[in-house]
């Protein structure tokens, strides 16, 4: 007689029917959802709300150093690339699941509950949804933040150039100083006078970087826009 193989599955079923009934473990596993449930709405809360000047009492032997910040180096980033660092009360766009996830590790792990976090993403971040990258911290005291979770894509490879012009008086002069003399060259050679000369091409340029100086300044005022180490931890739209 050919005995019949052992199902280890069936065994581990019998096993379970024996110690506890279906509906015991539905039950149970109804309180684990909804436990986490509840825990997650409170993260949610604690994500809404203003950032309080606290430091989260962290374990700092389960720490990462290389998500340890402190504020100027958080401030030089800002201004290099235009970004903003504010309470996460201010993030309108969609904080995923991962990163829900990831305060909920950390505080299971640290046993705290984090509060005063904040917010590292582009200035549209903070108005209405887009794909920049941004990055969730939490503070630990002393001007030191950790960072916590990052999702999104990432910066434009330019973004730093591009913005370069915004981190203050002096770049934006050279930058409408370039744009001028190469528009300068643009201008057809003896649009103005029969002959060109050196004093001609000076004078254009002259004209020209008056014309964009004026249309810079008046846009800058018109939007109310302000140079990157002026913006980067403002709340308000027009800074």
């Amino acid at each position: 007689m050919i005995l019949p193989k052992t199902d280890i599955e069936d065994k581990l079923l019998l096993t379970k029917n024996k110690l506890v009934s279906n509906d015991t473990i539905l039950l149970e596993v109804q309180q684990l959802l909804e436990k986490d449930f509840e825990i997650e709405s409170e993260i949610e809360n604690r994500l809404s709300q203003p950032s309080k000047n606290v430091e989260n009492a962290f374990d700092f032997e389960l720490l990462e150093t290389e998500r340890i910040y402190h504020i100027e180096q958080i401030k030089k980033i800002c201004t290099d690339y235009r970004l903003r660092f504010l309470d996460s009360k201010y993030f309108k766009g969609e904080i995923p699941q991962s990163a829900i996830s990831k305060i909920k590790h950390l505080e299971k792990a640290h046993a705290i509950s984090l509060e005063g976090f904040k917010m590292m993403a582009p200035s549209k971040l903070f108005k209405l949804e887009d794909k920049d990258d941004p990055l969730l911290f939490a503070p630990i005291g002393n001007g030191y933040y950790y960072l916590i979770h990052k999702w999104g894509n990432d910066l434009h490879p330019l973004r730093k150039l591009l913005v370069w012009p915004f981190r203050g008086m002096v770049n934006l002069t050279i930058t409408t100083l370039i744009i001028s003399y190469f528009a300068t060259f643009l201008v057809p050679d003896g649009l103005f006078s029969k002959s060109g000369s050196n004093a001609q091409f000076w004078i254009l340029f002259f004209f020209m970087f008056k014309t964009i100086g004026a249309i810079v300044i008046y846009y800058g005022f018109a939007q109310g826009k302000n140079f990157n180490p002026a913006i980067w931890n403002s709340k308000y739209f027009n800074a």
